[in-house]
């Protein structure tokens, strides 16, 4: 229960103070959508990378996470063919299992519950997993009926795309931000995850619980919060890596599904109610989950 008050309740207070806004006004959710994805996202992934030193620990990340992204979307993939679903549905259900919401519910846990040293690993995830995110979860949204080309043409349209590339080409070659620029950054960097956290709770507001594909949705939360942290335990297992960062991983790992796949859906009309159906149930489902995870993890 300590844990539970002291780590997992804040977030889901954020996440209610959008939920509460939105059955109270009935905010159109699309265009703070937007402006999370083309201002404040942009600005999170160049502050973090601008300044981000790529060591041993980072690449154990990168292969983490590739694996664990791969093996889930294969597993999808399977279950859309056993099923014979359509490839729209594929798209939202690797969007909403895929990709975790390692940001705006897993960064706050993780700092809760470790400190800052396991904070910053988290930081680092965040960004690792928000680039995943923007070729691979845009790709899945925006490919729906119009294909392959159209998806990759989106991908190249996102602006955390070139903040990612911008922002390496500055480091690579030792080129400095002036302070003045780089405090504009730092302003809006940090806002980017509670504001997504409170887009989140207004898009959880709006679905309709009448209306829920109970069997898709079972598929996504156990795929999501069980599925997912066994696999991360045996990728931890093979790869030997510091303690905390892979306690860090794991707990990741079991987050509900990420908040950018709703906008994203609701972005490119990529079955939204599916996908934040999942993203409803597996947050619920993971204030169990995660507690548990904790104990586990010590």
């Amino acid at each position: 229960m300590t844990i539970f008050v002291q780590v997992v309740l804040p977030v889901l207070l954020i996440f209610s103070a959008g939920f509460g806004l939105q059955k109270w006004k009935k905010v159109n959710v699309k265009p703070l959508s937007t402006v999370a994805i083309y201002i404040f996202t942009p600005m999170l992934i160049f502050q973090t990378f601008y300044r981000t030193k790529i060591d041993q620990q980072y690449i154990n990340m990168v292969v983490f996470s590739i694996i664990l992204m791969a093996a889930i979307i294969l597993i999808c993939k399977f279950y859309v063919r056993i099923r014979k679903l359509t490839r729209l549905t594929e798209s939202g259900l690797i969007l909403s299992t895929a990709f975790m919401n390692s940001g705006n519910y897993g960064a706050p846990i993780i700092l809760f519950a470790y400190g800052e040293t396991a904070f910053a690993y988290a930081v680092s995830l965040l960004v690792l997993h928000t680039i995943l995110m923007n070729f691979f979860g845009i790709y899945y949204a925006a490919r729906g009926d119009s294909g392959v080309k159209a998806a990759l043409k989106a991908v190249l349209a996102m602006p955390p795309t070139y903040a990612i590339l911008f922002a390496i080409l500055l480091q690579i070659n030792d080129i400095k931000v002036p302070e003045n620029l780089m405090s504009a950054v730092d302003l809006l960097g940090p806002a980017t995850i509670p504001l997504i956290m409170v887009i989140l709770g207004m898009q959880l507001a709006d679905i309709n619980l009448f209306k829920l594909e109970w069997e898709k949705i079972s598929f996504g939360v156990v795929t999501r919060l069980i599925i997912s942290p066994a696999i991360a335990v045996g990728i931890v297992f093979l790869i030997p890596m510091d303690p905390i960062l892979a306690k860090v991983l794991i707990l990741t790992a079991a987050m509900p599904s990420a908040a950018n796949t709703v906008i994203y859906a609701v972005q490119y009309d990529a079955e939204s109610d599916l996908v934040s159906s999942i993203t409803l149930i597996t947050t619920l489902v993971s204030i169990f989950t995660v507690t548990i995870m904790l104990i586990l993890l010590g």
